[in-house]
C-alpha cells in the first residue's frame, strides 16, 4: 500500500477550521504526563496549520474509558503541555459531550492560528457503534477541512478517525493525512511493498495467535524471517523439540509446521532459535533479579521456562541482519522488562543500530524496548501504532489511511 493521499502540503486551510485528529494516548501517572512522544509526534502538522493561518482544532482518546468519563482520563494535562510547546494558549474544551455548545462556542470564537482541543473523544461512548454516525456528524459540523494524523488510531473505523470523513465530503471539504501518517505509511508501506533487499523480518512477542497474518504476509515479502519471543517456543514445539514449560500455543502447533514448510516451498530462510535462556519460573515482580541458565534449544529440562534467546540465537540473528538493506522488527525476543532478561533483545537492537540497512521499528513493545535500551535515535523510523502497525504489516488496509482523498 503505497501513499497516494492527499496530506497536509496539498490543501489550503487559510481561514478555514480544520479538524484534527492526533493521537495524544499518552501515559499518565497522578495527572501528570510520563512520556510526551506522540505529543512531539503531532507537532510538525499543527504547527503547520497554524502557520497557514487554519483555525485548529484538534481531538483524540486517550485511555479504555471503560467506566464512563472520568477526570483521570480527561486530555486537559494535554493541552496544558501542547500550550508550552506550541508556545500559545491552546484553548481546552472541558465539557464530556466533546461535541455540545463548549466546543460549538469555543470554535466560534478562534481567529486564523488560533488551537482548540476537545475532550477525549472516548467521553462520547463507543465511537465504532451506531452512536458514532451521529458523533461523527457532529465533529464534522465543527469544521471545514479534517485532517487525520493518528497512526496508532488508523486501524479503527471509529468515528474520529474514518466516519467524520463522509460527513466532510458532502458539504465540499478535503480529508488529508498529517506528517505523521505520511511518514508511517512511506516508511511501513515501502518496507512491505517495496523493500530494498536483502529485506529481513524480526517477529517476536508473545503469542503466535497475535501475529497469524503477519508471519504468513511477510514470509511472502521478506528473504529473512525471524522468530523470537515467547512465539518462538510453538515453532520449536511443532518441530518436535522439548521446550519444558516454556509459553506454548498448542492450537498453533500445525501453522508454525505450515509456516515452516511455505518458508522452504518459497526459497526463504526462517530462523528459529538454537539456544535459550531458561529459568525455574517467570519472575515477579517482572524486573525481579533472577537466575538463567543457557541451553540448547531442543535441551530445555522439562521443570524450566525459556525466557530469551540464548547468546548462539542472538548472534545468529545479529548476523542476518548484518547484510540486510531493509529490517522491520515487530515484538521483543524475551522477557524485556527485566534486566537480566534483556539480553536478547539488546542484542537485536545493538545490531539494528549499527546496520546501514533502513531499520524500521513497529510500534509496541518492541519501540517501548528499542526507547527504554537507548537505540531509539539510531533507529530509522520508530511506528507510533503498535497494533496498527501490525495489521499494516499483515496488508490489511487502514479505515484511517482509506478514508482519506486520493491525491490528485
Amino acid at each position: 500500500m503505497g501513499l497516494n493521499k492527499k496530506s497536509v502540503d496539498n490543501i489550503n486551510v487559510n481561514g478555514k477550521r480544520v479538524l484534527v485528529r492526533c493521537d495524544f494516548n499518552v501515559p499518565l501517572k497522578e495527572g501528570k504526563i510520563t512520556d510526551e512522544t506522540r505529543i512531539n509526534a503531532a507537532l510538525p502538522t499543527i504547527n503547520k496549520l497554524i502557520a497557514d493561518g487554519g483555525k485548529v482544532i484538534l481531538c483524540s482518546h486517550l485511555g479504555k474509558v471503560k467506566n464512563g468519563p472520568n477526570e483521570g482520563e480527561s486530555l486537559a494535562p494535554v493541552a496544558v503541555r501542547l500550550s508550552e510547546k506550541l508556545g500559545k494558549e491552546v484553548v481546552f474544551v472541558a465539557d464530556y459531550n466533546v461535541t455540545g455548545e463548549a466546543a460549538t462556542n469555543a470554535v466560534a470564537a478562534m481567529k486564523e492560528g488560533d488551537v482548540v482541543l476537545l475532550q477525549n473523544t472516548r467521553f462520547r461512548g463507543k465511537e465504532e457503534t451506531k452512536n458514532g454516525e451521529e458523533f461523527s456528524k457532529e465533529l464534522a459540523d465543527l469544521a471545514d477541512v479534517y485532517v487525520c494524523d493518528a497512526f496508532g488510531s488508523s486501524h479503527r473505523a471509529h468515528a474520529s478517525v474514518a466516519g467524520v470523513t463522509k460527513f466532510i465530503s458532502e458539504k465540499g471539504g478535503e480529508n488529508a493525512v498529517g506528517y505523521l501518517m505520511q511518514k508511517e505509511i512511506e516508511f511501513l508501506g515501502n518496507a512491505v511493498e517495496n523493500p530494498v533487499r536483502p529485506f529481513v523480518a524480526i517477529l517476536g512477542g508473545a503469542k503466535v495467535a497475535d501475529k497469524l497474518n503477519v508471519i504468513s504476509n511477510l514470509l511472502e515479502k521478506c528473504d529473512t524471517l525471524i522468530i523470537g519471543g515467547g512465539m518462538a517456543f510453538t515453532f520449536l514445539k511443532a518441530q518436535g523439540m522439548e521446550i519444558g514449560n516454556s509459553l506454548v500455543d498448542d492450537e498453533k502447533l500445525e501453522y508454525c509446521k505450515e509456516m515452516i514448510a511455505k518458508a522452504e516451498s518459497l526459497g526463504k530462510k526462517l530462523l528459529l532459535p538454537v539456544d535459550a535462556a531458561v529459568a525455574s519460573a517467570f519472575p515477579s515482580p517482572i524486573d525481579a533479579a533472577i537466575d538463567v541458565d543457557y541451553v540448547a534449544a531442543d535441551a530445555i529440562p522439562a521443570d524450566k521456562m525459556g525466557l530469551d534467546i540464548g547468546p548462539k540465537t542472538a548472534e545468529m540473528y545479529a548476523d542476518a541482519v548484518k547484510s540486510a538493506k531493509t529490517v522491520v522488527w515487530n515484538g521483543p525476543m524475551g522477557v524485556f522488562e527485566n534486566p537480566t532478561l534483556a539480553a536478547g533483545t539488546i542484542a537485536v537492537a545493538k545490531a539494528l543500530a549499527e546496520t546501514e540497512a533502513t531499520t524500521i521499528i513497529g510500534g509496541g513493545d518492541s519501540a517501548a524496548a528499542v526507547n527504554q535500551l537507548g537505540f531509539g535515535d539510531k533507529m530509522s523510523h520508530i511506528s507510533t501504532g503498535g497494533g496498527a502497525s501490525l495489521e499494516f504489516l499483515e496488508g490489511k488496509e487502514l479505515p484511517g489511511v482509506v478514508a482519506a482523498d486520493d491525491a490528485e
